[in-house]
């Protein structure tokens, strides 16, 4: 990072650390990515950093944005900028020198907060005060930010539910619930992105308790208040979004999720409820008909839903069972059947189904000679 400052600082410009990455260095949290801001223009960083060796992208640079690796890590180098429009999802915007004009459009006070190489903190809005008490402020009029980005809604929300402690701070809550109806306007995948962040987050449930109590919720998705369940359930997007939603089955299309996240969802639906009443034969069969995942789901989610503690010792051991149990994988193919004289067909699949029945209620323990005779008998 120093090496990248030095270039982009070196005769003329200024860069700074932006952001999230000073944001986390303060709260004492893992840092994921670091952002630059620069007075640079894009194409002066563009030629700064080529001359310097390093790999560019210019991933936005319409936005004012380059990519710059170096020794393989990536650092999004942003020109300092001021909006000229905006339209509550997209912003015109034009590159400025002035520091102020550029924290002074960003949308929380946490956020706005600069670092220089020397680790010299620049803060325009009182948001290192914010960091500290962790606060979530928005930068100036909370509706006049969020009118610019109704996704800033769900990043207050976000914000909160991850660095917040304390009450929620009532002027930006009141802006977020006046102004909720913008969420409609935004993209399903901008909503999944931030409600995933949310979710996950260390205040996830009373976060989303506060969201349903100023009927913000109800905007990102049709849910059930299973506030107690979430609480017992591990910070898993998926599974928590299994309890919490009225109608999993809908939610591929509603926040345009992945093909495996969805699966994964009807997977859960329609599982069975398991509990270590179960017999240790009929708790095997259930994992090779549904898989360590959905099993593994099926149990959390039975567990969170009954009255038993945390840390029940029969529910860690069926919830153990993948762990201890490999699941097998049926002995016998049409191949084999194949040389002991039936030929392909109905017959063949309507065999290998029946000894593949017989060997589950058998609780796997017949062998592959085991299978071949019962076949030949068959046959």
């Amino acid at each position: 990072m120093q090496h990248v400052l030095a270039v982009l600082n070196a005769t003329g410009g200024e860069a700074r650390v932006a952001g999230g990455a000073v944001r986390n260095a303060l709260l004492g949290v893992p840092i994921a990515d670091v952002d630059i801001a620069t007075t640079l223009l894009p194409q002066h960083v563009v030629r700064r950093s080529e001359a310097a060796g390093f790999a560019v992208h210019p991933t936005g640079i319409e936005h004012g944005t380059v990519t710059v690796v170096h020794q393989h890590k990536p650092f999004e180098v942003t020109t300092l900028r001021r909006d000229v429009t905006t339209d509550g999802r997209r912003a015109t915007v034009a590159f400025t020198e002035n520091w102020m004009e550029d924290a002074v459009r960003r949308d929380f006070t946490m956020n706005a907060i600069y670092c220089d190489a020397a680790g010299k903190i620049y803060d325009f809005t009182d948001g290192y005060r914010d960091i500290l008490n962790h606060r979530v402020r928005f930068v100036g009029l909370p509706s006049r930010r969020i009118r610019e980005d109704y996704l800033r809604i769900l990043r207050f929300f976000r914000f909160h539910a991850h660095f917040g402690n304390g009450a929620v701070n009532a002027e930006g809550l009141a802006a977020c619930a006046r102004w909720r109806r913008g969420i409609a306007s935004l993209s399903a995948e901008r909503i999944r992105q931030e409600f995933f962040k949310i979710i996950v987050a260390p205040r996830a449930v009373a976060t989303l308790e506060l969201m349903a109590e100023v009927r913000i919720l109800p905007f990102v998705l049709p849910f059930r208040p299973e506030w107690r369940v979430l609480r017992r359930l591990p910070a898993d997007a998926v599974l928590r979004l299994a309890a919490l939603a009225a109608a999993p089955n809908e939610l591929q299309e509603h926040l345009r999720l992945s093909n495996s996240d969805a699966k994964r969802l009807q997977a859960i639906a329609e599982a069975p409820d398991i509990t270590p009443d179960f017999l240790p034969q009929e708790r095997r069969r259930l994992l090779y008909h549904l898989g360590t995942q959905t099993f593994s789901d099926a149990v959390r989610l039975t567990w969170a839903r009954s009255r038993a503690k945390l840390d029940d010792k029969e529910w860690r051991r069926i919830l153990a069972l993948p762990e201890n149990w490999p699941v097998p994988k049926f002995p016998l193919s049409g191949k084999d059947l194949g040389n002991v004289g039936l030929a392909p067909g109905p017959a063949m699949d309507e065999t290998l189904r029946a000894l593949e029945d017989w060997w589950i209620a058998s609780d796997f323990k017949p062998t592959r000679e085991d299978l071949l005779v019962r076949a030949k008998a068959r046959m």
